[in-house]
């Protein structure tokens, strides 16, 4: 379901996909226990989204009436214990960086969210709106602001208004321009994405489609399209199968030596 414009803003992509990660590992493991569902969870979620003030109150199927930022708290406090009962002291950086800025960006979303305009995307194109609205007098429904609402979320490099806020280092990054470069054509070596990625550099001609769960071939000597499912994340590594593709150098023999099991 899509419900708004796609983030820009290097950390809030970063946030969003780390706490979804800590949750979705929480849920795999049966150790979430929070009791926050919503009898009406799409309508909330619209009011939620149009209450910039962050004080709106969600109403609970427990009857129980709580603000986003206390759920947030909630999830966060089942990450910290979930990572403790099961990493301990062996929890990886990145892990730690994601539950240290969690709980960094709900303290201040409490205390003064407007602190977040150079990391969260609704607080940055908040900031330009009320800038606009300070310099020009403009209300809340004129025109000029509904264009730059519109302008902030633009893709284009010379035209987005997100992608100015970056390159005047208004709005904080992650990454560099090369690693984002990189990244379009270089896989990750430690999953499945490099076994895919390999395919389309080596097999361009034959792969008729790639997916996450699976390389389709196309390649003489078969009847058929070859599929060769790719439903284990952490199989198709770099370590996994290099020596594999190295061995045959044509898809033909790549899809004959996975046939025979190799």
């Amino acid at each position: 379901m899509i419900v708004g414009d796609a983030n820009l803003a290097e950390i809030s992509t970063y946030l969003k996909l780390g706490m979804t990660a800590l949750v979705l590992s929480m849920v795999e493991d049966g150790f979430l226990d929070l009791q926050l569902t919503m009898p009406k969870s799409v309508q909330e979620m619209h009011l939620v989204s149009h209450d910039p003030s962050l004080r709106h109150q969600v109403t609970l199927t427990s009857g129980r009436r709580v603000t986003a930022l206390q759920m947030q708290s909630d999830f966060l406090e089942q990450a910290r214990k979930y990572v403790e009962d099961r990493l301990g002291s062996d929890v990886d950086t990145q892990t730690t960086d994601v539950l240290d800025r969690w709980e960094s960006t709900l303290t201040r979303l409490e205390s003064e969210p407007m602190s977040l305009s150079s990391e969260l995307d609704w607080v940055a194109k908040l900031a330009v709106l009320e800038g606009y609205r300070d310099r020009d007098g403009l209300d809340w429904d004129h025109a000029r602001l509904h264009l730059v609402d519109l302008q902030y979320s633009d893709v284009r490099p010379e035209k987005g208004l997100a992608q100015l806020l970056q390159a005047r280092g208004s709005l904080l990054r992650l990454t560099t321009d090369a690693e984002v470069d990189a990244a379009v054509s270089t896989p990750p070596v430690d999953t499945r994405a490099w076994f895919r990625g390999e395919c389309m550099r080596r097999y361009p001609e034959n792969v008729a489609a790639a997916s996450w769960d699976s390389v389709v071939f196309d390649v003489p000597g078969f009847d058929t399209l070859q599929r060769v499912p790719t439903l284990e994340p952490l199989r198709g590594t770099r370590a996994h199968v290099q020596a594999l593709l190295d061995a045959n150098p044509s898809a033909q023999e790549l899809v004959r030596a996975l046939n025979r099991g190799d």
